[in-house]
C-alpha cells in the first residue's frame, strides 16, 4: 500500500537560495509517515497512553533535485520490511513525474523507559512492497 501526501510548499519552507531546505524534506516525510500510520488504524496517541512511541531508528536519504516555492508536491510512503521490532519504509518526494527526494526510514517503538519494544500489531501484520 502506497501512502500519498500532497504537500505545497511555501515561502517559508525555502533558504536564501530560494530552493526548499535540506531539513524540510525530513518534515514531509514525517508528516506522511503520520498519516500512513493513521490511514492503517494505528493511533498514536492511544500508543503514547499506553507507553509506547515510534522512533526514528535511520534515515538515509539523497537530495536529487531542488523544489521551490509554490511547488506542488507528493511525497510517497510505503513499507519495505516489516519485522516485530522495526520496519523499513521507503520515501519519496515527486514533483509531477519528477523524483526531487529519496529516502530509507528504519522505525522502531520504545517504551516509556526508553528501551525497545514491538511494533504494534497493526503494522506487523501489513505485506512490505518491493523497494523499487
Amino acid at each position: 500500500m502506497t501512502h500519498c501526501l500532497p504537500i505545497r510548499v511555501y515561502y517559508e519552507d525555502t533558504d536564501m537560495a530560494g530552493i526548499v531546505y535540506y531539513a524540510n524534506y525530513l518534515r514531509y516525510i514525517e508528516r506522511a509517515r503520520s498519516d500512513w500510520v493513521r490511514e492503517i488504524g494505528v493511533d498514536q496517541l492511544e500508543m503514547k497512553a499506553e507507553g509506547v512511541v515510534f522512533a526514528v531508528r535511520r534515515v538515509e536519504a539523497d537530495y536529487l533535485l531542488p523544489a521551490v516555492f509554490d511547488d506542488l508536491l507528493e511525497v510517497r510512503t510505503w513499507a519495505t520490511a516489516i519485522s516485530p521490532a522495526r520496519m523499513v519504509m521507503r520515501q519519496e518526494v515527486w514533483r509531477a513525474d519528477t523524483l526531487l527526494f529519496q529516502a530509507v526510514v528504519t522505525i522502531v517503538c520504545i517504551n516509556s523507559a526508553g528501551k525497545p519494544c514491538r511494533l504494534p500489531a497493526k503494522l506487523r501484520s501489513i505485506p512490505a512492497q518491493a523497494a523499487d
